[in-house]
């Protein structure tokens, strides 16, 4: 049996051992199911990372203190809010939500940028937001899920745990100009293409729906793994 073959077994029992306690809104669901199958074709090196997190998230819930994820880009824009949004998303859908909690945050501030609002809502998540230059986005998987709170803020923001957490870094810049995070107990980058470099473009959408797609295929395998 190939390397491939047993990925293909874990994803496979992981999925069918998920316990089921928020059901995500119907077009949230059918784009979920669409994507595990991708968890197989994740690289092996992008695997061992996403299976630290996984091991931190493990190692907390066995010990029964909170599992707090922070998610860290330049501008707290994007691709950390995606990231926080599947990682919640993903605890959910496989019955881990209780003990785990996750963030983001920037080097600096702008705002949750419109175009990664809209890609969440083509996946199927509902969205509503208060205006302003810095709106807060609220932000739904579930009728009986938690509602995820996001706005671009710096990653030492008050509204974010401030120690013994997982500081993961989701863009080369940040994780090259921030060596150190105060607080926190495990530090690791895992970054991604930006999508801010179509914006503008005929491709925009594609891109961004792409990333978004990166993202939440591997914050499910995350989960996948805490209890494997």
């Amino acid at each position: 049996m190939n390397v491939s073959e047993i990925n293909a077994i874990q994803v496979t029992m992981s999925t069918e051992n998920k316990t089921e306690t928020s059901a995500l809104y119907p077009e949230l669901a059918q784009y979920v199911q669409s994507l595990l199958p991708d968890m197989a074709a994740i690289p092996e090196d992008r695997k061992e990372l996403l299976q630290e997190v996984a091991l931190f998230v493990r190692e907390k819930k066995q010990a029964n203190e909170p599992a707090n994820l922070t998610f860290i880009c330049t501008h707290n824009s994007r691709r950390s809010h995606l990231s926080q949004i599947w990682a919640a998303t993903a605890a959910a859908y496989y019955g881990l939500e209780e003990g785990i909690h996750t963030y983001s945050g920037g080097t600096e501030t702008t705002a949750f940028n419109p175009r990664a609002v809209a890609a969440i809502e083509r996946a199927g998540f509902r969205v509503n937001h208060t205006t302003g230059d810095n709106p807060h986005y609220m932000v739904s998987f579930s009728d009986q899920g938690q509602v995820i709170e996001c706005f671009s803020k710096k990653y030492d923001d008050p509204f974010n745990a401030s120690e013994n957490f997982a500081a993961i870094m989701t863009c080369s810049d940040a994780d090259k100009n921030c060596p150190f995070i105060p607080g926190a107990s495990l530090r690791l980058p895992i970054p991604y293409v930006d999508p801010k470099e179509a914006d503008g473009t005929s491709e925009e959408a594609e891109v961004y729906d792409e990333r978004t797609r990166q993202i939440a295929t591997e914050m499910f395998y995350i989960m996948s793994r805490v209890n494997s």
